[in-house]
This record gives C-alpha cells, structure tokens and sequence, in this order.
C-alpha cells in the first residue's frame, strides 16, 4: 500500500504557473503508474494526466497539452505536474493518484488504487 501527499497549490493569476507535487510514503512509485486527476464541486473527477512507471509515456488531456508536464523521479518517490498558462478553467482540487495495475495508463479513475487528499488550485482572471 502507497501513501500520497499533494502539495503545491495555491492562488495565481491567469497566465501563471505553480508547480504540484505528490510525495508517496509506504511503497515505491516505481511499482506504480501515476496519474493526476482534477475536480471542482457537483463535477465527476476528471483525467488530467498519466505517467508510466519508467516515465517515458505521458498521456494528457486535450485542454492542458502544451501547458501541463508530469514527471517522476523514482528515487526519491515523488511525482509532479508543472502546470504553466494557466486559465481559469484550471480552478479544482488537484489529486494524484497510483494504479498497480496498470501497464502504461489510463483516464480511468477505477483504474487507480490510492489517491492523495489534493491541492487546491485557484487561477483568477
């Protein structure tokens, strides 16, 4: 079992960046594929983007390509998303997420098995 900590939220301007971080405790990232999902009250959680276990494979939804970077690094069990231009739209509570049994990644939440508490991320216009 994984143990996830966000961190790194917080209130921006539109046009800014902030930079979230998930801290894993329990078991290493290395067995898992990770991924970060978003959500704003009355709104099912959604997709935001997925990294594999070695890091080569990144998937992103649409409305953040370009702007958003997830990356991991193993050894020190951490994983993160850089999230540059950021838009209003961006506004939700930030979780990340472990799937052991994933071989590459989905946008599935039920695909996930441990989930952090989130971040909140407020871009103002």
């Amino acid at each position: 079992q994984v143990q996830m900590v966000e961190s790194g939220g917080g209130l921006v301007q539109a046009g800014g960046s902030l930079t979230l971080s998930c801290a894993a405790s329990g078991r290493t990232v290395s067995t898992y594929v990770m991924g970060w999902f978003r959500q704003i009250p009355g709104k099912e959680r959604e997709f935001v983007a997925c990294i594999n276990r070695s890091g080569l494979l990144k998937y992103y939804v649409d409305s953040v390509k370009g702007r958003f970077t997830t990356s991991r690094d193993n050894a020190k069990n951490t994983v993160s998303l850089q999230m540059n231009s950021l838009k209003p739209d961006d506004t939700a509570l930030y979780y990340c997420a472990a799937g052991s049994r994933l071989s590459s990644g989905s946008r599935n939440t039920r695909d996930y098995d441990y989930w952090g508490q989130g971040t909140q991320v407020t871009v103002s216009s």
